[in-house]
């Protein structure tokens, strides 16, 4: 008779615990799959007008592409868990590239006109330019291409930049959270210097890509001396900077309210040395307060997701590496609809199972945070962002 033994992640955890080391949920999920979406008995014409609880509809999809990152961020995928034996998600369990693109067909007949593709680390996901070209052929419900972008932590954008955008990928998104090459390689813990992520940064702009964003999580007490100086460096060089508060997402960053920096502090420090006036949103539900250099040299954004939360106007849904859909960044549960790719399941009932899946969504976390961030020491855990991307 076979022995049961506990998953690996399961002994590691409990042995992170007695260890005193901070809790971290991994990205492979050995303990079952997530929730039968509802596909219902009458079946309906799929349509782009399904709203949520609370009135919102769906608009954005951000799609997981690998588990697997090069970064060993100690807030998101820290060496003690995700070392050389850690076992990462077969490539069967991963959802193809023939079921992304289906899935992503799918969702734009119920109104989804933006994908963003996320990880782990996306680029290192073999021939991922072999999907984005599958992904730039789908259009909007309205006919239109899709907004199809990628978030990057920019280590082999130089190598890959070229290819990304012949095969269709229109806009880029890189994650840096400062020019000091210390705090840098301490943050990501491979030794990766900030040198070559902006020599990534310059290969993306070398090949026509337009309008790159860099995101900045702003620590208060690590990073956040780096604020002026990161956007003095990208000042005038076509790049648009975003400052993000630092969130609670997942159960592993050690988040405390002490350590956000309010967006309005950000401001009122770069509109000291470089003048700055609001602008108005590019579209109903940018999260990003946009604001632009007086002297006309560009523009910076401010993600304000723990002093002003925008979970009144989101209108994003998640589909991890495993096809699993999460209607929120902070939530704890997903949906299974690898299972429904798998089985069977006609197009229409698959889009049937989504408007069911979101027109039961009251997610609002941002708005309780309070409350439910106390919580996490009763035992609740939120899924880990490095899981269903950012």
């Amino acid at each position: 008779m076979a022995v049961w033994q506990k998953p690996r992640f399961t002994a590691i955890i409990e042995s992170m615990v007695e260890k005193a080391i901070p809790k971290v949920i991994p990205i492979r999920i050995d303990e079952g799959t997530g929730i039968a979406p509802p596909i219902g008995k009458q079946l309906i014409t799929p349509h782009g007008h399904t709203q949520d609880t609370r009135g919102r509809t769906l608009r954005d999809l951000r799609i997981s592409v690998t588990d697997r990152c090069n970064f060993r961020c100690t807030y998101c995928m820290p060496k003690e868990v995700f070392d050389q034996n850690y076992p990462y998600l077969a490539h069967k369990e991963l959802l193809s590239f023939e079921e992304i693109t289906r899935l992503t067909s799918i969702f734009t007949t119920l109104g989804v006109e933006k994908i963003r593709l996320t990880g782990g680390e996306p680029l290192l996901r073999k021939n991922l330019e072999v999907l984005i070209e599958m992904l730039a052929k789908i259009q909007t419900a309205e006919g239109k291409p899709l907004d199809l972008t990628l978030t990057t932590n920019g280590s082999i954008l130089r190598k890959k930049a070229a290819a990304l955008k012949a095969a269709g990928l229109q806009r880029l998104t890189v994650s840096l959270d400062g020019l000091d090459d210390t705090i840098f390689k301490k943050m990501n813990d491979v030794d990766f210097p900030v040198a070559d992520v902006l020599d990534g940064i310059a290969a993306a702009q070398e090949v026509g890509f337009e309008n790159i964003k860099v995101n900045m999580v702003v620590k208060k007490g690590t990073n956040d001396h780096e604020i002026v100086s990161m956007a003095k460096h990208f000042k005038g060089s076509g790049v648009i900077l975003r400052f993000i508060e630092f969130m609670d997402v997942g159960s592993s960053n050690g988040w405390n309210m002490e350590q956000v920096l309010p967006s309005k502090e950000v401001i009122a420090r770069i509109n000291e040395v470089f003048p700055l006036e609001p602008i108005e949103a590019n579209y109903t539900g940018e999260v990003a307060q946009r604001w632009r250099y007086i002297d006309g040299s560009g523009e910076i954004g401010v993600i304000s997701s723990v002093t002003q939360t925008f979970c009144h106007e989101c209108t994003r849904a998640r589909i991890s590496t495993d096809g699993q859909m999460y209607l929120c960044l902070f939530a704890n549960e997903g949906f299974d609809f690898k299972t429904l790719l798998r089985s069977g399941k006609s197009d229409l009932e698959i889009a049937n199972a989504v408007m069911n899946t979101w027109s039961t969504r009251d997610d609002h976390y941002s708005e309780i945070r309070g409350s439910q961030t106390a919580n996490l020491s009763s035992g609740s855990r939120k899924v880990e962002m490095s899981y269903i991307g950012g």
